[in-house]
């Protein structure tokens, strides 16, 4: 099992780990598969002890790029103001 240290400023609870609740500065043990979600809040939780065989994800900038038949996003439509009309002819100087 991994280990964790709660980095958040008041107690939370924590439903995974049984709804226990964890005090700042508290290292806890957590299970391995679940290791990555925890650490990668990296405001609230920090590395104590590592999985073994744990390899951290790559960064975006090193991940895969997306292939070429993945759904392109939307954009959005584009939206015009049609120009008020008057009936009433223009007042001339």
């Amino acid at each position: 099992m991994a280990r964790v240290r709660y980095l958040g400023p008041e107690p939370v609870t924590v439903p995974e780990l049984g709804g226990r609740t964890v005090h700042p500065d508290e290292t806890v043990t957590v299970p391995d598969e679940r290791f990555g979600a925890y650490v990668c809040q990296t405001t609230n939780w920090e590395s104590v002890e590592e999985p073994k065989d744990w390899t951290p994800p790559a960064p975006e900038r090193e991940r895969e790029p997306e292939s070429e038949t993945a759904t392109p996003a939307r954009t959005a439509a584009k939206k015009t103001v049609a120009k008020k009309t008057t009936d009433t002819p223009q007042k001339e100087g």
